[in-house]
């Protein structure tokens, strides 16, 4: 009878020790500008400074504003503007009803131009990146490169860079559908890595010395967090450690 007590008890500890282990727990939605600039660098630091477990879904825009609207995470983050990122909801024929949102900005994103190390272009005009994401230019030696094919990569994931890039630096033109498909912004830097003739954006914080960043126009956004309804107590804990501690590690 001891022993068979013993053990229920053990259980139960074991039990009450699991639950709280993940009773301070936020799971956070977001796509490569955000994830890649602000999540990651802040997690430990948060963690350890708050106690609260950060799950970070790296889901891309889309998704992670259908996980919060359907009440599967805590919050969800984008390299766009509130306004950009309901806008491209619509586009993919999802209506998000601004009044059930409350969205803080936490940062800005920046995207990027990335291209081969090996290749020469040190420069990226407006009108020259106009021409190779519309599939005017076809060929690196029309911008000053060397003799071959231009392969443009697009991250399917990606859509609020891609959202953004297209915005800013496209002026709002459709670009070329004859691509090299990736998935998140690291996966797209790896195939510009591994392809001298590539060329593809993603956020700033995606780049790294893998791939070569020409100059060129700056393509800049807010990065919100947002919630359905008021933060919870454990987001808001999070959005005031990135605004305060968090701002030394946040890239």
């Amino acid at each position: 009878m001891k022993k068979f007590v013993v053990i229920l008890l053990t259980g139960l500890v074991l039990s009450l020790g699991t639950s709280g282990a993940f009773a301070d727990e936020i799971k956070i939605g977001a796509g490569a500008a955000p994830s890649n600039g602000i999540f990651k660098p802040i997690k430990e630091h948060f963690e350890k400074a708050t106690g609260v477990k950060m799950t970070l879904l790296e889901q891309g825009p889309k998704m992670a504003l259908e996980e919060l609207m359907r009440g599967a995470i805590d919050a969800a983050s984008a390299g766009l503007t509130v306004d950009e990122w309901i806008a491209m909801m619509k586009k993919e024929g999802i209506e998000v009803n601004k009044a059930e949102i409350q969205g803080v900005v936490i940062g800005k994103s920046r995207a990027v131009v990335m291209i081969n190390k090996s290749n020469p272009v040190s420069k990226l005009t407006k009108e020259q990146l106009k021409g190779i994401f519309t599939g005017k230019i076809t060929n690196w030696k029309d911008v000053g490169g060397k003799d071959m094919p231009i392969i443009v990569v697009w991250g399917k994931l990606t859509p609020g860079m891609n959202s953004l890039f297209i915005n800013k630096a496209l002026d709002g033109i459709t670009p070329v559908k004859d691509v090299l498909d990736a998935t998140t912004g690291p996966d797209l830097r790896q195939n510009v890595a591994s392809n001298q003739e590539a060329i593809g954006i993603s956020a700033s914080s995606v780049a790294d010395n893998t791939v070569k960043v020409p100059e060129q126009p700056e393509a800049l956004s807010e990065i919100p967090i947002v919630t359905k309804g008021k933060p919870s107590a454990n987001v808001q804990k999070l959005i005031d450690f990135i605004k305060g501690e968090g701002q030394k590690y946040i890239k």
